[in-house]
């Protein structure tokens, strides 16, 4: 069969040049300071893919105006996003969560609804359609479903980038305007179908928004990772 499955590949194509620039510029403030940052995030994707295994990513991908369904029948298999106050730990979190999926028993709409629970909902600094748009078409979901694909994630280790690091060291008052850290989280993708499966490192790089005394959620996926 042709092998063809959620991927992580081309992170954030949805992520638009006003998006980015609002949420990258709310994590750092002065653009002086986060010029560096802007110009990793921009400068194309370098996501680790294993050869024969990884597949591009889907074309009909849902739009930036798709909005995230709700379905009666809950999220499926996806995870709840957790309690976690800490920016490094709950990026790690939600790649996992970004990274696995089961075709077998959750539908292209309960995907979608339970990664829409991860995001912040401070529209200013939310991207959605750098989430979504990880999700493949209806018709390409319903092929993966046929064949019972499904996927685990292990993270391996969390971290700020160097240029996110530096940003704040030049300015540290500048993340309390909307508390978004950019973290960049590596591990492992397992894939499994009818007659086969494999393995594949992933990395990708998220915006997290950590306000004080509140849980940290998703604001975007970057479309390009960023060490």
């Amino acid at each position: 069969m042709e092998k063809r499955f959620l991927s992580l590949s081309s992170y954030g194509r949805g992520w638009s040049a006003n998006r980015r620039i609002a949420i990258v510029a709310a994590a750092v403030a002065v653009l002086l300071a986060i010029a560096g940052i802007v110009a990793l995030l921009t400068g194309g994707g370098n996501g680790h893919q294993a050869p024969d295994t990884a597949a591009p990513a889907p074309t009909g991908s849902p739009s930036s105006s798709e909005a995230a369904p709700k379905p009666s029948s809950g999220s499926g298999s996806v995870s709840h996003p957790p309690q976690i106050a800490e920016p490094v730990a709950y990026a790690k979190a939600a790649a996992q969560m970004l990274w696995s999926y089961d075709t077998r028993d959750t539908s292209r709409d309960q995907q979608l609804a339970g990664m829409r629970a991860w995001m912040t909902t401070e529209t200013k600094y939310s991207d959605w359609a750098s989430v979504s748009g990880q999700v493949p078409d209806p018709v390409l979901w319903s092929r993966m479903a046929d064949q019972d694909q499904h996927a685990t994630a292990s993270v391996t280790e969390g971290h700020y980038p160097s240029a996110f690091k530096q940003a704040l060291a030049d300015d540290p008052s500048a993340i309390t305007e909307a508390y978004i850290y950019v973290v960049t989280v590596n591990g492992k993708q397992t894939l499994s179908w009818k007659k086969g499966g494999g393995a594949e490192e992933r990395a990708v790089t998220l915006a997290v928004q950590c306000r004080p005394n509140h849980d940290c959620t998703l604001a975007a996926i970057a479309p390009s990772v960023t060490q």
